[in-house]
Parts: C-alpha cells; structure tokens; sequence
C-alpha cells in the first residue's frame, strides 16, 4: 500500500485550538477568507471550473490549463504512476491527478485546515490519499514516485536548492520534478517583487507574513540541470492573450544520488 506506515488526514471537523507553532496557519487562513480563496465543498468539488462572476475566475482559467498541459504529459507515458503533489492545499489538483488510470496520488500540506477540507471532500477517491507535513522533514523518505509536483508553492519555501533537492530523492530513476504555476524573476528585478508583496501584506493587514513568501531568480535554477516546458517570455507566447504568466519547468531524476 503507498501510504503503509504513515497518518492519513480524516478528521471532518477543524480543532478551535491550535498549538503556538500553528499561529501562522491561523493567520494564513484568515487571508486566504479575506482573498476569498477559502472555498465551499461544493466549490472545489468542481475546481478548476468556477463561476465567471468569482473574483478568481481568470486565475483559475491558468490554473486548468496548467493542469491539463501536466495531466496530457503525464498520461503519455501510458502506466501508472505514483505521484506525489507537495504544498496540495484543498487537494484540487491531485485529484485531478488520479484520472491517471492505476495511478495512486498524495496530496501533502503543512496547512492543516485545508488538507481536512480535501481529505472529507475527496474521501470518496480510493486512490488518492492525503497526508499532513513537510516534505523536508524525512515524511516520505521511505518511499519512491514516479513525479512529484510543486504547484503554486515554491515561494513559500526559502531555499529552491533544498526543495528541488529534497523532491528529486523521492523519485525514481527517470522520474520527474514539475514546477507550475510559480513566479520566477530576472536577479534585478526582485527588490522590486519583494517591495510589492510586503506593500500587498501591509495592505491586506497582514504584514507578518512578508516573511514567508520568498522570491526565486532564474539563477538559482541556472546551476540545475532542468526542462523549460513552457517559457511565457518567449516570443511564441509573449503576445498571446490569457496566457499563463508563470514557467512550466521539469526536472528529470538521471543518477543516482549521493
């Protein structure tokens, strides 16, 4: 079994309560409600698919056809695989994952609140599991996949070196690191980026969480062996409308690793 060995989220109801360490999940809740990018069971039963009149509408427009590029590849290769979505939040896209046919799927998250959400909304799914914790903490040392995927996540993770790292020793041999729907920046323009989103926070009021987004450049994945899928600077997609304004980038698992 994939999960052998390890807690799988079932819990139905959010504790009132949670530790000191949790505080910061708390706030991060309270933002994503005022963002209105809490959703309703019912809405992310249908997610990526939204209402036209949703203040999100466009984003999750990106998001689909993020989505479908991935799930077109991954079908390709014609056999199940096992996948591993790290950062998963509600659990919308390892779900769209399973479609995999034999595929088993773990969505994994250090956002209690919202992994609850996907485990009860996606109980029904015999193949897709979700487990709460932090992929750097040795959670899935033990076991091997096929793809892991880091979707809408790696800013919230200070080293890209050490995520891409951790991600590529939980593949197997051939196997595949995508990174989607994430924000990359030339080194020159990131004090910039970082003067934004701590004016975005200070807005919102919720200047503490400045402090967990972080801001990657191409040249940390400049000395990392990688596939540009898709590239939203190059001129085959500079002038399209409604493109994604985010990099499709894979890593492929070639050596063993020391």
């Amino acid at each position: 079994m994939l999960t052998e060995g390890f807690t799988i989220i079932d819990q139905v109801n959010v504790p009132d309560k949670v530790s000191p360490v949790n505080l910061f999940e708390k706030r991060y809740i309270e933002l994503r409600s005022r963002e209105q990018r809490i959703y309703s069971d019912e809405e992310l039963l249908q997610l990526p698919v939204i209402s036209r009149e949703h203040p999100h509408y466009p984003e999750w427009q990106v998001r689909k056809r993020s989505a479908d590029k991935l799930l077109e590849r991954l079908l390709q290769k014609q056999k199940p695989l096992q996948i591993l979505e790290v950062g998963c939040g509600n659990g919308w896209l390892s779900k769209q994952l399973v479609a995999i046919h034999g595929s088993k799927v773990i969505g994994s998250d250090v956002n209690f609140t919202e992994l609850q959400q996907a485990a009860r909304v996606f109980s029904h799914i015999p193949n897709l599991h979700f487990i709460y914790g932090d992929i750097r903490s040795g959670l899935f040392e033990e076991m091997e996949f096929d793809c892991v995927v880091l979707a809408a996540c790696i800013q919230y993770f200070p080293s890209l070196a050490e995520i891409i790292s951790q991600a590529l020793s939980l593949l197997k041999l051939g196997g595949e690191v995508h990174i989607l729907d994430s924000p990359f920046y030339k080194p020159a323009e990131i004090p910039a980026a970082r003067q934004r989103t701590a004016d975005y926070y200070r807005e919102a009021g919720f200047p503490e969480m400045t402090r967990h987004y972080f801001h990657h450049s191409w040249n940390e994945l400049a000395v990392i062996e990688h596939e540009l899928l898709y590239d939203p600077s190059s001129l085959q997609h500079f002038f399209a409308k409604n493109k994604n304004p985010f990099p499709w980038i894979c890593i492929k698992r070639r050596a063993i690793l020391a």
